[in-house]
């Protein structure tokens, strides 16, 4: 009787415990980082570098949303090219705020299309957070 009773114990546990560690080892990680100047995207790319490294097959989205007045500079397409060159290389996704995109004047057309473009980038922010992802601003 005792047999059975440990024997029922440790299959339960098999049964219960496998698929909660199977998960935790293939959870994404999620990455977002909000900057508002365009010179910080270098270090940006080298740390989406080092945590896909890090991460290995767990490494997931890593997406830099752009706010702020430095909006402007994305018009620059040829300036630009450098950095969504980087960003494809590093796997990461360059996301403009079309609030500060409204705010300074900036027309959307102006932007090179491998920008995605979001309603609010903060909020955006604030909703990736929620979703999981590992955040912050610059």
């Amino acid at each position: 009787m005792k047999k059975y009773f440990l024997s029922s114990i440790v299959l339960l546990l098999t049964l219960f415990a496998s698929p909660v560690n199977a998960q935790e080892q293939h959870e994404q990680e999620n990455y977002v980082v909000l900057t508002k100047k365009i010179p910080q995207l270098e270090p940006i790319f080298l740390t989406a570098e080092t945590l896909a490294e890090e991460d290995k097959k767990n490494f997931g989205k890593f997406e830099v949303i752009i706010c702020g007045q430095t909006v402007k500079e994305l018009t620059d397409k040829d300036r630009m090219q450098k950095y969504i060159n980087k960003a494809k290389e590093h796997n990461v996704e360059l996301v403009a705020c079309g609030f500060s995109l409204n705010k300074f004047g900036v027309d959307r057309k102006d932007i090179s299309p491998e920008f995605r473009i979001v309603e609010n980038g903060i909020l955006y922010n604030l909703q990736l957070q929620k979703k999981g992802y590992t955040s912050i601003s610059l």
